[in-house]
C-alpha cells in the first residue's frame, strides 16, 4: 500500500472515529492522515507469500508461549501474595534485547510487561531493558534464555 493508501485510510478512520464532516474537521483530518501516512511509512518490504507460513507459525508459537508464561507467572505472583512470609526480594534486572529491531524491542518488553511479576520500567537507546521483578534471585539464564526465545520468534516473525 503506498503513501496515498495509508493517507485514505488514515482520512476515513479518522472520520468515522470523530463522526464529524464540518469542513474544519475534515481538513484537520486531512493533515492529522498525512501526518500518520508519512509516520506509517514502511522500513522494508512487506511480507512475502514464501515467509509467511513461517512468520505465521512463529506468532502462534508466540502466542502460546505468551499465554503460558502469563498463567504461570500470575500463579507464582499469586502464591507469593498470598504467602503470609510474602517471600520477595524486588529489584531491577538488565535483560539484553538482542536484537537491532526497534518493534522487536518493544514487543520483547511488552511481553515482559505483560506477564505478572515484571514491568519493563526502561529501554537504553542501545536496547538494555531494565526490568523491575519481585525476584531478584530467580535464575538470570532462565531469563536470558526466555529473551533468546521471543528474539528468535521476533525475527521469524518480522523478517
Amino acid at each position: 500500500m503506498g503513501y496515498f493508501g495509508r493517507l485514505l485510510l488514515m482520512f476515513i478512520v479518522y472520520l468515522a472515529l470523530t463522526a464529524n464532516f464540518e469542513l474544519s474537521n475534515i481538513a484537520l483530518g486531512v493533515v492529522v492522515a498525512a501526518a500518520v501516512a508519512a509516520l506509517l511509512r514502511p522500513a522494508r518490504q512487506p511480507l512475502g507469500l514464501q515467509s509467511l507460513p513461517g512468520a505465521l507459525w512463529a506468532l502462534a508459537q508466540y502466542i502460546v508461549i505468551l499465554l503460558k508464561d502469563m498463567i504461570v507467572s500470575g500463579l507464582q505472583v499469586a502464591h507469593i501474595v498470598l504467602s503470609p512470609a510474602l517471600p520477595i526480594k524486588p529489584g531491577i534486572i538488565a535483560i539484553p534485547s538482542g536484537t537491532d529491531s526497534e518493534l522487536a524491542t518493544a514487543l520483547s518488553a511488552h511481553s515482559i510487561t505483560v506477564t505478572p511479576g515484571a514491568l519493563v520500567v526502561e529501554i537504553s537507546d542501545d536496547g538494555m531493558m531494565y526490568t523491575h521483578v519481585l525476584d531478584v534471585t530467580q535464575s538470570e539464564a532462565a531469563r536470558l534464555s526466555a529473551q533468546e526465545r521471543r528474539r528468535k520468534l521476533f525475527s521469524r516473525m518480522l523478517q
